[in-house]
């Protein structure tokens, strides 16, 4: 399956300096995108306003994924090579990922099976499910 936009309105939160919302091209539940409002490169260009915010963010977004989708794990990614900017990956730990194994090499096969074997209606609809859970969480938090 190549690469598209599966998710574009999966929007989770979003405060003065950062946008989270469900990765746009994984069909996997929970897997969460932190983007700042201004194009940076890098942790180190945050400002302390910034990142006052983002490390906040990150503990409420990951707070609420264990307390809404009951996801124990999750592994945190940021490269400063990417293309895209500066994001961070929340990326969840599902149960059907076990198989895999439990490495940082794990993840790439994961999103593999992920994007050929679950770009399906009922991911799609656990998707939005999570998402709408996460939002309305994230409105009273």
């Amino acid at each position: 399956m190549p690469d598209k936009i599966l998710f574009p309105n999966e929007k989770i939160i979003a405060t003065e300096f950062f946008d989270v919302h469900q990765d746009w091209m994984m069909p996997i539940p929970g897997f969460f995108i932190i983007e700042p409002a201004r194009k940076i490169r890098s942790v180190a260009e945050l400002n302390d306003a910034e990142a006052v915010d983002f490390i906040n963010l990150i503990r409420r977004v990951r707070l609420a994924m264990k307390d809404v989708l009951d996801i124990k794990d999750v592994y945190l990614f940021q490269n400063e090579d990417s293309q895209h900017g500066f994001h961070l990956w929340m990326f969840p730990r599902h149960q059907w990922m076990e198989q895999f194994g439990r490495k940082i090499e794990s993840v790439r096969p994961i999103m593999n099976y992920a994007k050929d074997n679950m770009a399906n209606d009922e991911t799609f609809r656990q998707v939005k499910e999570a998402t709408a859970k996460m939002r309305d969480y994230m409105k009273n938090f």
